[in-house]
């Protein structure tokens, strides 16, 4: 899996989350962008050369012309890093050695990289699952749909391609429609600027005819994201299978799996609600953070294992079916095996709510919680960024 930070996040933020998917058997690699979007990264152009810092970028949240050519901009090195970060998993698995890393600085940890050789199933199409948090989650959309659609043809003369690998790109290989995605709290704002808009109408690559439909594409919302209307309403637009549509219609293929737990927020995503619990109900009114991390789990550990991933069983804890007294309920033992229950619709899962792609209902609900509350959902989405800068 490849992972994607959001706005004032780091490859460092998501530990928890990361680790438990590593856990059950994923072999994560989380990115460590550098296009201001960290509050402190670091570039060394070339072996040996002396590290240059890249510094948080205060970028507006409110869509105008500068704010999309700032994203833009962002957009266009987070999808070339990720670009080579799949590259670099070619090289690692194929046992060939990387340059300019940290491991040319620690000798003793040269090896860590070279006990994958010939053991990352990296080299099957649609092997590698592709996740994101927030601006994360829009930058794993814009690079699935970017390979996907390496043509512009039909294309208005506006679109400007941020990213355009070869049809015939190793990448263009691995990104197919079998390739499970998982979205957190996906910020949609930056997909849909005016160069790049046309882009975003195009379904995801799971649409695609003999495509497995939204089987393998699973959106965790915290509840502040359910919250904000607009983004809620262009979240189901963007995974349904005609994004094109001002409304998604009812689905002819399998629609996705979407999700949010009850007393979440953006901030839950990552290790935050996990290091600063008492802040982060104080101030977001989110509630046990722990959970919602492991609610995130089961989820995309799921939606993997449902598309062919071989991953490790979840734990009767984890899937909470165990009682106090230590037994299993059913009467089963040890690990329980497939978490069908995750995925159900039918509040098998306390606190875990099913959101459809074509029900007004959602948004309706979450336009009346939103006034009244009255809280500007943008406004909290701000207010976890920077605390999330200033945890870091």
């Amino acid at each position: 899996m490849v992972f994607s930070h959001g706005l004032g996040g780091t490859k460092n933020a998501y530990s928890h989350l990361l680790g438990s998917l590593s856990s059950h058997g994923v072999v994560v690699i989380a990115a460590d962008h550098r296009d201001g979007s960290a509050p402190l990264s670091l570039v060394r152009r070339a072996p040996g050369s002396k590290p240059r810092p890249v510094e948080y970028r205060s970028i507006s949240h409110r869509q105008t012309p500068e704010v999309e050519t700032a994203r833009d901009d962002q957009l266009k090195i987070r999808l070339w890093e990720l670009g080579l970060i799949h590259e670099a998993l070619l090289k690692i698995d194929r046992g060939e050695p990387l340059m300019n890393t940290l491991a040319e600085k620690s000798p003793e940890s040269m090896g860590d990289l070279a006990m994958f050789s010939s053991t990352l199933d990296v080299q099957t199409p649609g092997s590698i699952s592709w996740s994101g948090h927030s601006f994360g989650a829009a930058t794993v959309i814009q690079l699935v749909k970017s390979v996907f659609y390496p043509s512009s043809k039909g294309a208005p003369s506006s679109y400007k391609p941020l990213f355009h690998p070869s049809a015939s790109s190793q990448i263009a290989h691995q990104i197919t429609p079998t390739s499970p995605i998982s979205l957190l709290d996906l910020w949609c704002m930056p997909l849909l600027s005016k160069s790049t808009r046309w882009l975003n109408t195009q379904p995801l690559p799971c649409y695609a005819p003999g495509g497995p439909g939204g089987r393998n594409v699973v959106a965790i919302l915290s509840e502040a994201f359910f919250k904000w209307g607009n983004n809620l309403d262009q979240t189901k637009r963007t995974i349904s299978e005609d994004p094109s549509l001002d409304k998604p219609s009812v689905q002819k293929h399998a629609a996705p799996y979407v999700f949010y737990p009850v007393s979440s927020a953006h901030l839950s995503q990552s290790d935050f609600g996990i290091l600063f619990p008492w802040l982060t109900r104080k101030a977001f009114k989110a509630e046990d953070p722990a959970r919602t991390l492991r609610l995130n789990t089961r989820a995309i550990l799921e939606v993997m294992r449902r598309n062919g991933v071989e991953v490790a069983d979840t734990s009767a804890i984890d899937m909470e079916e165990e009682t106090a007294d230590g037994r299993v309920r059913g009467g089963q033992v040890g690990q329980v095996g497939q978490d069908w229950k995750i995925l159900q619709k039918d509040g098998s899962v306390v606190g875990w709510v099913a959101l459809e792609l074509g029900d007004s209902k959602h948004t309706d609900e979450a336009a009346n919680k939103e006034t009244s509350q009255g809280a500007d959902p943008m406004e909290a989405v701000v207010q976890g960024e920077v605390s999330k800068t200033t945890s870091n």
